[in-house]
């Protein structure tokens, strides 16, 4: 295989993947990766003394030091002008489609092998740091996301938000924070950009600057490229955590007490419909992936999602996503359309990953027509401006029902709206778990069963405050709880809850 020797003429390469004796094509810009050069066949390389191999590690094995959480140290000018240098000689080098039938582990060992064999030969002077450092960059080029891999190993980064090819920040514990990472150019981003989206079916160039996309774990994905962003192409990725969240994680982090947490998840069992109501980064997608660890396994779910972030651990889950419009204008697939799809699939339960627009009015008969325990999320600030938009985004689609109608149909479906909030100091919290319980007149009438209560802050300006009950003994779905024989367990949950405010 490429970079194994041991030959007799001294050549590090096996004949098979040497090339032909006719004249190389001209090599490619410094550190371009796109499609175009990972089909170039190889050029012969110069023959380069034997260079012990370093030990083999692979990207997801790395430790994450204390100073690396904060942060990589900034590179010089230096360090990014010999990287160009040794990714030109690399992929002038190596045949990248005979790299590609590699597995990823043996692809990274020979690439590392064949760069300690160019840092020699052109008698680089750099530290044994500086040289693994510049091995795990290139390594990240070839196979990976680039600079991104180690932001993107880390489990303690929500948000990687990239302005251009020179500005990088991330949020941590709620706050946002400069990076020292850099791309070596708007190309670079836009190459790193192009071979993301493309692993789901999806474009972004000149023609198509807008994309939704998603990782293999489920972050989700967002690019927009010139001529749209003047600086240069941003993107911004959502991530998830490696290890999915529960309920009893989010009662460590202080997002719910466990009272409150054991009243979401009989409202979870007893096949309440809910929707999940908060402001952007507020937690919204996560608390309804919590809440879905409370299905019954022997239920059919059905997803629909713009990109599939949800991850649910039954067996029985169909998930369906959107499909934009092509080049022509033609062959889109709106989340009204798989949620109208979704009646015809036999589902117990649908779940729609994030409510915009006329499909809330789908999910509303579907919730009121027999499938029970659906949930979806919908940005808003409180339960009552979530009601108000579920109106609005009726409106938009151009129904036209009275208002009383239509106030009657989100009565008659949705029985417990759960309020998520990012506060002012960074932390999450679940403030409100309200129910729908009826109309007098023209109004929707709804009342809390748990809120929470800012009393102040610490020292470190850190929230201080306490989930409450309202005292409601009898939620209006306390039937719903009897008939799956879960009254009494919500009932000590409230009690609890009281006890303690008390």
């Amino acid at each position: 295989m490429f970079g194994k020797r041991g030959n007799d003429d001294g050549n590090r390469f096996t004949p098979e993947f040497r090339q032909p004796a006719s004249p190389p094509a001209a090599p490619p810009a410094a550190g371009s990766t796109d499609t175009a050069v990972l089909a170039r066949p190889a050029a012969t390389p110069q023959p380069s003394a034997p260079v012990a191999p370093p030990a083999r590690r692979a990207v997801e094995a790395l430790p994450i030091a204390p100073e690396q959480r904060r942060g990589p140290r900034e590179k010089s000018e230096t360090y990014y002008d010999t990287k160009s240098q040794v990714f030109s000689a690399l992929i002038d080098t190596i045949d990248l489609s005979q790299l590609a039938k590699l597995d990823p582990e043996s692809a990274r060992e020979e690439i590392r092998d064949i760069v300690n064999d160019i840092i020699a030969i052109k008698n680089f002077a750099m530290s044994i740091a500086e040289q693994e450092e510049l091995l795990e960059d290139i390594c990240n080029d070839v196979l990976g996301y680039g600079p991104l891999e180690p932001l993107l190993a880390r489990d303690d980064i929500a948000d990687i938000m990239v302005n251009g090819s020179k500005n990088v920040y991330i949020e941590v514990n709620g706050k946002v924070e400069q990076t020292s990472i850099r791309f070596r150019d708007n190309q670079q981003l836009l190459n790193i950009c192009q071979r993301i989206v493309s692993q789901v079916g999806r474009r972004v160039d000149e023609s198509s600057p807008i994309c939704d996309a998603r990782l293999p774990d489920g972050s989700r994905v967002n690019v927009i490229a010139p001529p749209l962003a003047i600086d240069g192409t941003a993107l911004t990725i959502r991530k998830f955590k490696k290890d999915k969240l529960t309920l009893d994680q989010l009662v460590k982090f202080g997002a719910i007490s466990p009272q409150g947490a054991e009243v979401l998840k009989i409202i979870g069992r007893v096949r309440c419909n809910i929707v999940i109501s908060g402001g952007t980064g507020s937690g919204k997608t996560t608390l309804l992936n919590c809440l879905t660890n409370y299905i019954d396994r022997e239920e059919r779910v059905i997803t629909c999602e713009d990109s599939a972030e949800l991850q649910l651990q039954q067996p029985h889950v169909v998930r369906l996503e959107t499909r934009p419009p092509n080049l022509e204008g033609e062959g889109e697939v709106t989340m009204r359309d798989l949620v109208k799809n979704c009646l015809r699939m036999r589902p117990e339960r649908i779940i729609v990953g994030e409510v915009r627009g006329p499909e809330v009015f789908d999910l509303l008969q579907a919730m009121n027509t027999g499938h029970d325990g659906s949930m979806g999320t919908i940005h808003s600030n409180s339960p009552r401006e979530c009601l108000n938009r579920i109106e609005s985004m009726i409106a938009m689609g151009g129904f036209s029902l009275p208002q009383k109608t239509v106030r009657e149909i989100v009565v008659g479906s949705i029985d417990v709206i759960i309020q998520a909030a990012r506060l002012r100091d960074g932390s999450r919290r679940i403030t409100h778990i309200t129910e729908v319980i009826g109309m007098e007149g023209d109004v929707i009438i709804t009342q809390d069963i748990v809120l929470y209560n800012i009393k102040g802050e610490d020292a470190n300006g850190r929230l201080l405050g306490e989930h409450v009950s309202t005292g409601i003994g009898r939620p209006h779905f306390w039937d719903r709880a009897r008939y799956y024989g879960e009254e009494q367990r919500l009932a000590t949950a409230l009690e609890a809850m009281e006890k303690r405010a008390d």
